[in-house]
């Protein structure tokens, strides 16, 4: 597919979920389905959800033409339709009404399932000179579409935020396949990326419309499918993935390993990510957005790119890349409650204007 033919598409897939996400957004607001602040909410007005169906169905779409025209491998492209499928409508249904807690598992577990099997090869795991593929990775690449899938939900809480990420990290992906000579696997990625643009303009700061777990699921299980798919391409390129996606990896990570050793219920929602308490701190949604956004593109990127290009090995990568974010996300307050942080902020606040801190 020539070059002018992907850049044509990629804005027409834009367009189109742009156009979409209206329609959604119109119909949410006719039908009252509103997302309503409450205290563990970092909005503050009534907002539209459910908007990430129009990634799903874009983006699907997207995908079915190029399958039809050649361009991509219909397996892959259906048993991705499949499990993204499953995921995405036990997102919807949980939008609409509360779906239980193992009911939204098993519709993970199924789609982490449909999506190992639709793979051809076999994704592998490589550490240096050892390999883990085939059914042997079977467990562990379970476990990895899983987390994804419920990272993303995790981390979609500012406006913005989850889809910026996504077009960030899909972007990054298709740099990386350029760097390491395969431009031709970045169609799916730039692909993706339109779709999630296209929804993107009517998120961003002040949002006009939410993700809802209909989208948050499907961007999760998509770029966990993407980054799988780079390691059938080329082994080193799948922890170049997971370099793109370090901001969101270690942000979830160590908030939850906190409230972990804490003994919170970490199946409840909550307000104690970092990014959470940034938006706290800095009274702006889109400040933190932007700051992800950089961080991808200024830090990790070239990270992952030196580790695609094996410039690096791929344990001194992500020690590198995630090294600095662990200490920001800890600073933020990760997993710490939220009234702690908030003293902490109003103790920074009067030291840095010479007041009298007291203990």
């Amino acid at each position: 597919m020539r070059t002018w033919a992907i850049a044509a598409f990629c804005a027409g897939t834009m367009l189109a979920s742009w156009a979409l996400t209206r329609t959604f957004r119109n119909y949410a607001q006719a039908r009252g389905m509103l997302d309503v602040p409450n205290e563990r909410s970092s909005h503050v007005r009534p907002t539209p959800r459910g908007g990430g169906a129009a990634i799903v169905l874009v983006t699907l779409a997207a995908l079915c033409v190029l399958s039809l025209t050649n361009v991509l491998n219909w397996r892959p492209v259906l048993g991705f339709g499949a499990a993204g499928g499953v995921v995405a409508v036990a997102g919807f249904v949980d939008d609409r009404r509360h779906l239980k807690r193992r009911w939204r598992l098993l519709s993970h577990c199924g789609g982490a399932s449909i999506l190992w099997l639709s793979m051809s090869p076999f994704p592998s795991i490589a550490i240096h000179d050892s390999v883990l593929s085939g059914t042997a990775a079977f467990p562990l690449v379970i476990l990895y579409v899983i987390w994804l899938i419920n990272l993303t939900n995790f981390m979609d809480g500012v406006d913005g935020l989850a889809a910026g990420e996504a077009v960030s990290v899909a972007l990054g992906g298709a740099v990386l396949y350029a760097m390491t000579s395969r431009p031709d696997a970045s169609i799916v990625p730039l692909v993706f990326a339109a779709a999630v643009g296209g929804f993107l303009i009517w998120n961003r700061p002040p949002a006009q419309i939410f993700m809802g777990d209909v989208g948050s699921g499907f961007v999760g299980i998509a770029l966990a499918a993407m980054s799988l798919q780079a390691s059938t391409v080329s082994r080193p390129l799948l922890w170049g993935w997971l370099i793109l996606m370090g901001v969101f990896v270690v942000d979830a990570s160590v908030t939850l390993i906190r409230r972990v050793l804490r003994a919170e219920r970490v199946w409840l929602a909550h307000r104690t990510h970092a990014y959470q308490h940034a938006a706290f701190r800095w009274r702006s949604h889109g400040k933190v957005t932007l700051a992800v956004i950089c961080i991808n593109v200024f830090w990790l990127l070239p990270i992952g790119t030196l580790v695609a290009l094996r410039r690096i090995d791929e344990l001194r990568g992500i020690a590198i890349a995630y090294a600095p974010l662990i200490v920001a996300v800890v600073w933020l307050g990760a997993g710490a409650p939220a009234a702690d942080v908030s003293a902490q902020t109003r103790s920074t606040r009067r030291s840095s204007t010479g007041e009298k801190v007291g203990r």
